[in-house]
């Protein structure tokens, strides 16, 4: 790699927790992580941080490649983390083939990450339906048509699709897709990150074996 090809000098001296970071004390952490997650959550939304919703969702075809892409959390319940998509895109393809899925949650401005691992689970068509049809009209426009990560051919294409979806959503406000589905993250790994300035950052790591296990957890380096 050349001087001209590396961005190195871009990166060396830039900040790191500039605006300081929270304490996290891990052995007052409850026993449950979702409980952990809803505390932090709350945090975040009330410290103000950007879309503290907004989440990288990775998934994998059944050869193993993967992929991520950022995702907004619908909900969070006793299950786990939940999100929506349509069942052909690559994603609802990959969790076809295999329902293996890694989330991360990244508060920079407190210098928190949540990472989690489990499967995903279809949440069957009657819950897809309910979750298409509570979202806003424009959200149900852009899911509507079935094509995402299909190959384009130009920009205006999506606005004449959009146009006729719209059109049918006003005439037909009770529709939803066949094609739309409402997943459930099951987590069997979640991990808290809390960064330090000094890089003596906090993590803890909640385990369980399967569903209705009990969480063990435990303290990594980082």
């Amino acid at each position: 790699m050349t001087n001209s090809d590396s961005i190195r000098d871009l990166l060396t001296g830039l900040p790191v927790f500039a605006s300081g970071t929270p304490p996290f004390d891990p052995g007052g952490a409850p026993d449950d992580p979702l409980d952990l997650f809803r505390s932090w959550f709350a945090g975040a939304v009330e410290a103000g941080v950007p879309e503290p919703h907004a989440m990288v969702v990775a998934t994998a075809d059944g050869r193993g490649a993967p992929s991520a892409r950022v995702l907004i959390m619908k909900d969070l319940s006793s299950r786990g983390w939940w999100f929506a998509t349509t069942t052909t895109s690559r994603k609802g393809r990959e969790l076809a083939q295999n329902p293996g899925t890694a989330l991360v949650f990244h508060w920079k401005e407190q210098g928190r990450q949540v990472r989690v691992q489990g499967v995903a689970e279809y949440a069957g068509t009657g819950a897809s339906a309910e979750d298409f049809r509570r979202r806003p009209l424009e959200s149900r426009v852009a899911g509507l048509h079935g094509r995402q990560s299909e190959p384009l051919q130009e920009l205006g294409e999506i606005d004449r699709i959009a146009d006729a979806s719209r059109e049918r959503l006003v005439q037909e406000p009770d529709l939803a897709p066949d094609d739309w589905g409402l997943y459930v993250v099951v987590p069997h790994e979640v991990e808290f990150w809390q960064g330090d300035p000094d890089r003596r950052h906090t993590r803890l790591r909640y385990e369980r074996t399967g569903p209705g296990d009990a969480w063990t957890r435990g303290l990594l380096w980082p």
